[in-house]
């Protein structure tokens, strides 16, 4: 049975470490939802991964499931189960004897651990594998057993520490899918960490960002495109277009013109984030006149870089626009697509 989880001012400092790995976190994740932490290389994610698993103590803050204070619990008693980025399978053992492992550990009867491997291999369609050997098998059947592995003690947290990032780009498209549809057949409250945004973006409910250590952003997908809370965040997720302003009266003021929004900034200093593909060319509202100085061709869209007043953009059009450099075009940007970022 799923589990809700919590991390309440989550911090953790490794022993003669300058700075903390994470400081002040807190996180909630809903019952049978997927959650991924997101960030760069040290940014803390996998600390936190860790110290839900209770294979590190935090330095301070609380990890709770199902309201259940679990920081003095050991790893064994949390019901948690969690895939690392190496399969770290047992090479002297059939493809089931792996499987089934954690099972034998507990002394669940033979007949019982058949049927559940049975079911695991199943659900990662790894049918007809049982007798194999990991040495036979590809990297991504390896990671599908590992994940099997996971599944058949059924655990009420799913933890997984950069699984597909060893794999090829084919095979990590494939096992996306495959672990979004075990996750949501088997219901399972996940914790999946990455640090590739487009992974994040296609398997999380919410995508928690961290940048240094620090909870960065909580939210759904779609958020961190279309309303980034920084311009640190915005430009993480991809190109973004970032215009200086100043807010007055419901609009702010800028060199391309005085631009409308849909959300209204407060007065004062604000930089407005819009991403290239959501500018377009042509009339509209917020419009102004461009030159492009730049094509490039990128097979399903083309990318344009122009100039205005003085101002630098990038807008994404279809392959088939017909645009040329030296061209002037008028601009337009959406008032539901410009945000204003925190400054």
């Amino acid at each position: 049975m799923s589990a809700g989880l919590e991390l309440r001012d989550l911090s953790h400092r490794y022993s003669g470490a300058s700075s903390p790995a994470l400081t002040g976190v807190s996180v909630g994740v809903e019952p049978g939802e997927l959650v991924a932490f997101l960030g760069p290389s040290g940014c803390g994610k996998t600390t936190a991964l860790k110290i839900v698993a209770g294979l590190l103590r935090p330095t301070s803050g609380e990890i709770l499931v199902d309201g259940d204070r679990m920081n003095d619990v050991p790893p064994e008693r949390r019901g948690a189960a969690m895939v690392f980025q190496k399969p770290l399978l047992f090479p002297h053992m059939s493809v089931a004897q792996n499987i089934g492992f954690g099972l034998r550990m507990r002394s669940v009867p033979r007949d019982r651990i058949e049927k559940r491997v049975d079911g695991a291999l199943r659900s990662v369609r790894m049918d007809g594998f049982a007798d194999r050997r990991p040495g036979e098998l590809s990297g991504g059947q390896q990671q599908r057993v590992a994940l099997a592995r996971a599944l058949v003690t059924g655990p009420r947290l799913l933890l997984l520490d950069e699984p597909l990032s060893a794999l090829d780009a084919s095979l990590r498209g494939e096992m996306r899918e495959l672990v979004r549809e075990v996750q949501e057949q088997g219901g399972y409250t996940t914790v999946f960490v990455t640090h590739d945004q487009e992974e994040a973006v296609v398997l999380a409910d919410r995508i928690a960002l961290l940048f240094d250590g620090k909870l960065q952003m909580y939210a759904e997908p779609q958020a961190f495109y279309d309303r980034p809370a920084t311009r640190r965040i915005a430009t993480f997720f991809g190109a973004t277009n970032f215009i200086p302003g100043r807010a007055r009266d419901g609009r702010v003021e800028t060199a391309l013109g005085n631009l409308s929004l849909a959300r209204a900034a407060g007065p004062g200093s604000v930089t407005l984030a819009i991403r290239p593909e959501a500018a377009r060319l042509g009339p509209g509202e917020n419009s102004f006149p461009a030159r492009i100085t730049r094509v490039v061709y990128l097979g399903t869209r083309i990318d344009c870089a122009l100039e205005a007043n003085g101002v630098g953009l990038r807008v994404a059009v279809p392959p088939d626009a017909g645009v040329r450099e030296g061209q002037n075009v008028t601009v337009s940007l959406p008032p539901e697509s410009l945000w204003p970022l925190e400054e």
